[in-house]
């Protein structure tokens, strides 16, 4: 394929994640992969050049582009190289136009951007969400310890905060490797995985994972309990918790898992109120913090969006923490740097609830923000977090 073919075909991935971003269809790693699948004829090294060329126009593009020609078009415009290619061969793209649209570069939506600035990130710090990322493994220690872990991988990896993190290069093919097999890893980000620490279970306790989707902490949270204890995975999303089970099972952790239905999660949990040691509300948001691996998400986010998950993250803190003991304790994280999804739900939570406090972290990282922690890509080489650990008196 020339030069000039992949840009082309760049374009029309970008054609078709443009179009279910506004729709709020799949993914863009799942709409190139159908695209992808769809054409058995491209290459392996093509195939990256294609995806490296459409997610670096995603990267660019703060606001959705009116097209995939134009996304491209805005790189074009500080890449001499990718210029050249537009010179309408058969198969590569038609020359460029006078006045031809080009898609505005930025961090985020003007709107998205203010908000993040009133979060006390500013537009140089906002462009580093939005910087590959690393791939990180949690050790499982249910099986195995990081050191022997980082002695019989075939890729030499780095020790980062968490104390079961190792990273490697982004990209690395490790779920084809006989150690994920085995189950003596998972693919979990360090800033993840230092907030399951934050929870500090311990052997022998009653845990709930109230958000557990497919199960990525529950799991960091059964290798802390080493087998013993009664580790309840929870979520309304079905498919996803359906995933958790062979998860588990390749772990070696033992865990219940419990399907909700929306809006009668406190009846479903009749059982666990109250008596919980520990909670893990890992709540649903709009994932400012993983930009660095789905950078289009920021086309998805609107305010009234925003709004509606402010609302349902106050609600799953709420439902959390009655299913706490007295003298237990809850972490409360999201996968966002926007103050309206956690320092200011955790300040309304403990202005209405005076028997709760918020407990001083001790993970390592993190930077002090209302209060909790957050952990960022410039100051923790991590994905975005806020987490905050409360104490029921």
């Amino acid at each position: 394929m020339t030069p000039a073919a992949r840009v082309q075909s760049a374009i029309e991935v970008l054609d078709a994640v443009i179009a279910a971003a506004r729709r709020e269809g799949a993914s863009a790693e799942r709409v190139a992969s159908e695209w992808l699948k769809a054409r058995r004829f491209i290459g392996s090294k093509d195939r990256r050049a294609i995806r490296d060329l459409a997610w670096g126009a995603i990267r660019l593009c703060g606001e959705v582009p009116v097209s995939g020609r134009a996304a491209m078009l805005a790189v074009a415009k500080v890449d001499p190289v990718l210029t050249a290619l537009f010179d309408g061969s058969r198969y590569g793209p038609a020359p460029i136009r006078e006045e031809e649209p080009v898609a505005s570069v930025g961090v985020a939506p003007a709107w998205l951007e203010e908000q993040l600035a009133a979060s006390g990130i500013s537009r140089e710090q906002g462009a580093g969400l939005l910087a590959r990322a690393p791939l990180d493994l949690r050790a499982n220690r249910l099986k195995t310890t990081r050191d022997r872990l980082a002695a019989i991988l075939p890729l030499e990896a780095e020790r980062t905060q968490a104390p079961d993190a190792l990273r490697l290069p982004g990209g690395t093919p490790v779920e084809s490797w006989p150690e994920f097999a085995e189950g003596l890893f998972e693919v979990q980000d360090t800033g993840s995985q230092l907030t399951c620490s934050a929870l500090e279970v311990c052997p022998g306790e009653a845990v709930v994972d109230l958000c557990a989707g497919a199960g990525g902490k529950t799991l960091a949270l059964a290798a802390a309990m080493q087998g013993e204890g009664h580790l309840l995975a929870c979520d309304i999303d079905r498919p996803r918790l359906s995933r958790l089970a062979p998860r588990a099972a390749r772990a070696g952790a033992q865990v219940e898992t419990r399907l909700l239905d929306p809006g009668r999660e406190t009846e479903a949990l009749a059982d666990w109120q109250g008596k919980a040691d520990a909670v893990m509300v890992d709540a649903p948001c709009s994932g400012t913090g993983t930009w660095r691996r789905g950078p289009e998400a920021r086309w998805r986010i609107t305010p009234q969006s925003l709004a509606r998950y402010a609302r349902m993250q106050a609600e799953v803190l709420r439902i959390g923490a009655s299913l706490v003991r007295p003298g237990g304790r809850l972490t409360y994280v999201v996968c966002s740097l926007l103050d309206a999804e956690g320092p200011d739900v955790v300040g309304a939570f403990l202005e209405r609830n005076p028997e709760w406090r918020a407990a001083e972290q001790q993970v390592g990282a993190g930077t002090p923000r209302g209060s909790g922690l957050r952990l960022t890509p410039w100051d923790d080489s991590t994905d975005g977090f806020f987490f905050a650990t409360l104490h029921r008196l």
